[in-house]
């Protein structure tokens, strides 16, 4: 899923001229204008940009992480961001380039939301020292990510056993690190992201048994396929629907997740006006992240069409 700077920092040069030329346009203007404001109504939900969206630019070197945030604000219009660790994995200690990236964020106009963190150990791993492990290697995010500015990191919620016994073993890792992420003032929430945490009900049932307000989930459209080796195999697949009405009620934040598109603009696998009411129906009002995966279009053409199709939906709502 922070958009005011916290108490105590500075305001940005763009905040300050944005706030100024506000007082400037309301002081001259036309009856229409004031007529507008006053008719202006609160949006659904905000639309970010999942820095997965541009991956292949990314590993091929056309675009460099600091830059992410101006693109996004320069190309699509987009006013905020959910980073990648992977594309920073030897600087979340890096005081000096966590200032510039928050910098140039800044000097967009962009929020920093979140970052997906991977890589890092299985927080449900059967072996209490393995799972402590990756408990502490998540640290170093929590600390980038306050650097940042973010309100969560999103984590995995790996495990191996039974279905009890990995719901037992995720709810102490994400525990331990939700009491950890306390001290940062930030979230740990965990996407569907394979195995039994594209069981909606599994997931939820690790959520109760946390049972901290740090630790929520990042409900994606698209990861309800339990084994990938079987992705062929409808017995493979959560519905989709069900899993995103069973992880809504903890969600900070939402992958819109995307493919494909037939003619009219609709996605062709997931019904995006289905989806964005149950999206709506839990009362979540933040940020949708534009996640497009899909190989018919370019990176940068998946990314406008997922966000023609979000606004179009969203002015339905």
């Amino acid at each position: 899923m922070i958009a005011p700077p916290e108490a105590g920092q500075p305001i940005s040069r763009r905040r300050f001229t944005t706030a100024a030329l506000g007082v400037i346009s309301l002081a001259g203007a036309a009856p229409v204008a004031a007529a507008s404001l006053g008719s202006s109504r609160k949006e659904p939900y905000k639309i970010s940009l999942a820095q997965w969206s541009l991956h292949r630019e990314l590993q091929g070197g056309d675009l460099d992480n600091v830059d992410f945030p101006r693109v996004t604000r320069e190309r699509y219009g987009i006013d905020a961001v959910e980073f990648v660790n992977q594309f920073f994995k030897d600087k979340p200690r890096d005081d000096a380039y966590l200032a510039e990236l928050r910098s140039r964020a800044g000097d967009a106009g962009v929020k920093c939301l979140l970052i997906m963190c991977d890589g890092e150990g299985r927080l449900g791993d059967p072996d209490p020292v393995a799972r402590g492990k990756a408990v502490d290697n998540h640290v170093k995010w929590l600390e980038a990510a306050s650097s940042l500015g973010c309100h969560s990191i999103r984590v995995n919620a790996a495990s191996e056993g039974s279905y009890e016994e990995q719901q037992k073993l995720a709810a102490d890792g994400l525990g331990r690190l939700s009491r950890l992420a306390d001290g940062y003032d930030l979230n740990v929430i965990v996407e569907n992201h394979g195995g039994y945490s594209s069981n909606g009900a599994w997931l939820a049932g690790v959520m109760k048994m946390v049972d901290h307000d740090r630790c929520g989930t990042l409900p994606d459209f698209g990861n309800f396929c339990m084994d990938w080796s079987r992705k062929d195999d409808p017995d493979a697949w959560y519905d989709r629907y069900q899993g995103v009405k069973e992880l809504m009620p903890f969600a900070k934040a939402v992958s819109a997740k995307t493919y494909a598109f037939d003619d009219s603009g609709d996605e062709t696998a997931i019904d995006y006006g289905r989806m964005m009411k149950l999206v709506k129906n839990a009362g979540y009002d933040g940020y949708v992240g534009i996640e497009y995966e899909g190989s018919a279009l370019s990176e940068h053409d998946g990314i406008l069409a997922t966000k023609r199709l979000l606004e179009r939906v969203r002015k339905s709502l």
